[in-house]
Order: C-alpha cells, then sequence, then structure tokens
C-alpha cells in the first residue's frame, strides 16, 4: 500500500515574541508562544487544534501562513519550506493556503462591498486574466460563491456592517473559497456565533471538503465540535504539543494528563450519565509563556510530576537532602497567629531543612519528579499514530498500555 504524503508537514516550528521594554534592558522578556512543535496534515483531512486560551493555537495559524515571520522550524506546504520563502515569491502560496479568521467583525473592511470583498484575491491572482471577459466571469464567480455559501445575489453590493455575525462569517468563507485553495486554516471560525449558526457553519464547511477536496486546520475552543468535524486532533499546551491522534482514539482512549483534564471539562447533557461529576479539576498556576522554565510545561500542574516519601519510624525512604518540594510546607507548632514556612514549594531541601521536616513527624513528604521540571519531554509514537510527549506516559497509562 502506498504511503500517504502529507500536505502540509509542521517541524520543530517556533514563535517568539520579544515583549522587553526600555532601552537599557539587560535580561530580555521573549513569550513564547509556538515553541518547536511538530504535526502533519494529510490531503482531504480535517487536522483540529485544541487546548486553552493562550496556548498558541491561533498564533500557529497565523505563522503557517506566515502572517507572522517564523522564528524557527519549518513549514513545507508540498514539499516546499515556506519559512525560507522571501514575503515577494510567496503570493502562488497565498493561493493555495487561506484563512478563515475568528472575528467575523474585524476580518471585513468595513469600508468595501461584499463584492470588493470576495474579488480582491480574484484580481490579486489573477484567476480570469486570460478569460475573454474577465469582469463578467469575475461577478459570476462572486455570485456562484455568495449562493454557495447560503447567501443571496443582492447581498453583494451590500457592506459589512448590513449583515449578522452569522452571515458575515459566511462571507469570510466565501473569500477564502474564491481563489480555489488546496488548505484552509480555520481560526476559530465558529467561536464568536450562535449554537445553531455553528452547526450550519460546520456542515456547510463539511460539503466544502466533500465537493471541493479541501483540507483543513480547524482551530478551536469547542471541543465536541472538533471531535465532530476532525479526522485527526492535536492538544495544545502553552506553546507545545501535548498529544496527536486520532479524534476517536484521543476521545475514547486518551493518554497525557493534561489531555485527560481537558475532555473531562466537556459537559455530558445527561444525568444518567455514569461520568458525571468525574471532572478533573486541575491545581497550581499556570505557568508563564515569558522565559519558561525547563521540563515540562505541564508539570507544575500534573498530578503524576510528584512523589511520595514515606516516614517509617522516624527514617524517609530516601534521603530527603537534594530533593524539590512540591507542596508548601507550614510549622504547625508555632504560636497562634504566626507562621513558619520550613519549606517552599519548589525549594530544594538542603540538611538543615531536611531536619527540620523529620522533626515534625510527617507521614510523608510530596517532592518533584527531576526528570519533570529539568527535561522537556519528546513527542513520541505510543501506539499507532497517537503520539504523546510525557516522560511517564506508560506509568501513568499502565493499565491501558
Amino acid at each position: 500500500m502506498e504511503e500517504r504524503k502529507p500536505l502540509l508537514e509542521i517541524k520543530d516550528l517556533k514563535k517568539y515574541f520579544d515583549k522587553s521594554r526600555g532601552l537599557f534592558t539587560r535580561k530580555k522578556r521573549i513569550l513564547t508562544a509556538v515553541d518547536g512543535i511538530n504535526f502533519s496534515i494529510y490531503k482531504g483531512e480535517t487536522f483540529g487544534l485544541v487546548g486553552e486560551s493562550g496556548c498558541g493555537k491561533s498564533t500557529t495559524g497565523r505563522t503557517i501562513v506566515k502572517l507572522y515571520k517564523p522564528t524557527g522550524g519549518q513549514i513545507l506546504f508540498d514539499g516546499v519550506d515556506l519559512a525560507t520563502i522571501k514575503e515577494r515569491d510567496m503570493l502562488p502560496y497565498r493561493r493555495k493556503i487561506q484563512m478563515i479568521f475568528q472575528d467575523p467583525y474585524a476580518s471585513l473592511n468595513s469600508r468595501m462591498t461584499v463584492t470588493d470583498i470576495i474579488a480582491e484575491g480574484i484580481e490579486t491572482h489573477k484567476i480570469f486574466s486570460g478569460h475573454e471577459n474577465p469582469e463578467l466571469a469575475k461577478q459570476e464567480r462572486i455570485y456562484e460563491l455568495l449562493e454557495s455559501v447560503g447567501l443571496k445575489k443582492e447581498h453583494a453590493s451590500r457592506y459589512p456592517h448590513e449583515f449578522s455575525g452569522g452571515q458575515r462569517q459566511r462571507i469570510g468563507i466565501a473569500r477564502a473559497l474564491a481563489v480555489d485553495p488546496e488548505l484552509i486554516i480555520c481560526d476559530e471560525p465558529i467561536s464568536a456565533l450562535d449554537v445553531s449558526i455553528q452547526a450550519q457553519v460546520v456542515n456547510m464547511l463539511e460539503d466544502f471538503q466533500k465537493e471541493r477536496g479541501l483540507t483543513y486546520l480547524f482551530i478551536a475552543h469547542d471541543l465536541s465540535m472538533v471531535k465532530y468535524i476532525s479526522d485527526r486532533i492535536g492538544v495544545m499546551y502553552i506553546g507545545k504539543m501535548m498529544e496527536i491522534s486520532s479524534s476517536d482514539e484521543l476521545y475514547d482512549k486518551p493518554l497525557h494528563p493534561y489531555t485527560k483534564a481537558l475532555l473531562s471539562s466537556i459537559p455530558v447533557p445527561d444525568p444518567s450519565n455514569s461520568n458525571k461529576g468525574s471532572r478533573i479539576v486541575l491545581e497550581g498556576d499556570v505557568p508563564s509563556p515569558i522565559n519558561p522554565k525547563p521540563g515540562c510545561r505541564f508539570a507544575s500542574r500534573c498530578s503524576y510530576s510528584n512523589m511520595i516519601i514515606k516516614n517509617n519510624n522516624g527514617i524517609f525512604d530516601e534521603p530527603l537532602v537534594g530533593k524539590v518540594s512540591y507542596d508548601i510546607i507550614i510549622d504547625p507548632n508555632v504560636e497562634a497567629g504566626a507562621l513558619k514556612v520550613v519549606v517552599n514549594a519548589g525549594e530544594e531541601i538542603t540538611s538543615d531543612i531536611a531536619k527540620e521536616i523529620v522533626e515534625l513527624g510527617l507521614k510523608e513528604i510530596k517532592v518533584r519528579k527531576p526528570k519533570c521540571f529539568d527535561t522537556n519531554p519528546e513527542l513520541i509514537e505510543i501506539l499507532k499514530d497517537h503520539f504523546t510527549a510525557c516522560h511517564y506516559i506508560k506509568e501513568i497509562n499502565k493499565d491501558i498500555l
């Protein structure tokens, strides 16, 4: 059987923003919006990209179309590395890769009619330059596109402010389809729409995919909708890719602790469902993407990034010195109103601190697993076509792996 070749292949893609202030700032503040992610999209499929707000989903999409210049990595489209192509040579690829933006209000020029908005791409790429009557062919194409997205011919002379949010998003879709692209990046195209309109837009996108053989990168917050439309899904967290799998397998058998927590937040509209109330609540602070520390980005919120050292008759199972405390430990024996911190969360345990902990008589103490906080996990294939970035993924899922 012939091996499928990806239409789009992302290798070690990075996009950093310099947030330093002042001329004499010694240490730069670098926001790592996208930090070395890898994934591929095959022709004719829909690849969903999910994650919390601020995880880098939209930045990934914008960097692929080079609205943002990539800091590093490769953007291989049909074997050509777009990251190395100069801006003046990008025009042919801009026709092949189009984008549907999140905000249907801000993404349309309020001073242009619908005809002008859709015609802009047609004119830029000179699609009807060899036609006997280019203007007539262009206008017929615009009418055809409007009708295909559920609008009417008479809407062509109107301005964006005369339409609802759902209608504006349809205009945005028509604009993207106008130049016959191969890949469309859908940057949360339904998040600003009503639920009933969301279903219509998603069904319309699926119809276009079947008719035109389109490939989608579908970025969204709505996890249920992503499962419905996607063939494969990637899960991002603070600029890193945590897990990639087929849609069904990811929802039925998630492996990464973050994916499990994310999927547990999907509301189940069934009072008799046995999984009701089983939501995984993440503790700890979300780490900053500015000058991130080494190690797994999810480590500070992961319940598996710590180990418990038990106290047996005044002797801990392992030496405490050199370990890093997972939690803050407070001396309960001080006078009321006073507060004595024995060790802070994330602080290394010295010999003096270890003596104090032993004197407290604690039955056990949580310490960090060094690997989680020192080494960034690589995205590796755990099951067939199921990739995960976690040092202890087999230990966490020993019942199914």
